[in-house]
């Protein structure tokens, strides 16, 4: 940094991205000029501030004196600049007080992190949960009426699901207890590609009614499962929060069109996955994906990974680019070590 900027320059720098974080305003000289510890006229902070402009970190919006950060200014800021302490004591009681792990799902604990994150960050909140396909640790299927079953299948690491079924209209609770049983004396300690693969396999010349019924099960349900979903799931909360942060008519249409890409999911989802790849929190803006392109928003995201340390999903909200990622950056972090400790309580 001392190579790239003198410290004159350093701080009067911080000066106008810190105070526009906090006002999403414009800065002139002369309010610079009040503020700074060190006695400086405003022509001799003019000609700094033109100097940031030149080098592309500061942008004048009208024809007002006062500048505003760059996109690359920001990222300069962000990556160089700025000091990442631990979490605040109440943003971290918060989250702690929210994740309460006893007898819940994964879903569960996922959902109310995204809730408790949009909440205290005021953006949106945005988490993949981990396709399923790790060891299961238990399967029941359930009789509910004629026609329709429910079936829970439990992985080792704490991940629920609840999936009703069509069953034959004729299946009666007692042969689906017995088909169930079979099944699950067999499911258990498998994946669910590897528990498909061998009862397929074992089934292949059974005539008889059990096998018949469990033969349906792995073909008609199992088979829909897991890892043969084609993308992770996307959990998205607290988009009125990126409207009510727009100042302007333009601002609001750039946040609509991000609305619309994030309905596809897919590139909300290639962006989380190249998250997925690095270590720690990542702070993405417009240059990084054509996501952001115009919209003014940034996503700070951190990688979350189970008992045996792979990283399989990723946490983090997305919010204006002007987002305080002093308090947000260690908040986040926070977050995706709690989802760590649900599956090491869970392995």
């Amino acid at each position: 940094m001392e190579d790239f900027l003198d410290r004159r320059s350093q701080r009067i720098f911080q000066l106008i991205v810190d105070s526009y974080i906090e006002s999403g305003e414009p800065v002139g000289s002369s309010t610079l000029s009040r503020r700074l510890s060190e006695k400086l006229s405003p022509a001799t902070i003019r000609n700094v501030m033109a100097h940031l402009e030149k080098i592309g970190l500061l942008y004048s919006p009208h024809t007002s004196a006062g500048r505003l950060p760059t996109e690359q200014g920001i990222k300069l800021y962000v990556q160089g600049m700025l000091d990442i302490g631990p979490i605040s004591d109440i943003d971290r009681q918060i989250l702690e007080s929210r994740f309460d792990f006893g007898g819940r799902s994964l879903d569960d604990v996922l959902e109310e992190a995204i809730t408790t994150l949009t909440g205290l960050s005021q953006c949106t909140g945005i988490v993949t949960a981990p396709t399923y396909n790790s060891p299961l640790k238990h399967a029941e299927f359930i009789y509910l009426s004629p026609g329709q079953a429910l079936v829970v299948m439990v992985s080792h690491e704490g991940m629920i699901e609840n999936r009703i079924m069509s069953i034959p209209e004729d299946m009666t609770p007692s042969h689906l207890v017995e088909a169930g049983n079979y099944l699950s004396s067999r499911l258990v300690g498998k994946t669910l590609d590897e528990a498909k693969a061998y009862i397929k396999k074992e089934l292949e010349f059974e005539k008889d009614q059990l096998h018949a019924l469990a033969k349906y099960f792995v073909e008609k349900g199992l088979a829909m499962w897991g890892a043969s979903e084609a993308m992770p799931a996307l959990l998205v909360k607290g988009q009125s929060n990126l409207l009510n942060a727009a100042k302007t008519s333009d601002d609001v249409s750039h946040v609509q069109r991000l609305f619309e890409s994030l309905e596809k999911k897919a590139d909300i989802l290639q962006l989380l996955d190249s998250a997925k790849q690095g270590e720690g929190v990542q702070v993405f803006m417009g240059a990084n994906s054509p996501l952001f392109h115009m919209s003014g928003c940034s996503m700070v995201v951190a990688p979350y990974r189970n008992s045996k340390h792979d990283v399989i999903g990723a946490i983090g909200v997305l919010g204006p680019a002007r987002q305080n990622y002093g308090r947000i950056i260690p908040m986040v972090n926070y977050a995706a070590k709690l989802i760590e400790k649900f599956f090491n309580q869970n392995k």
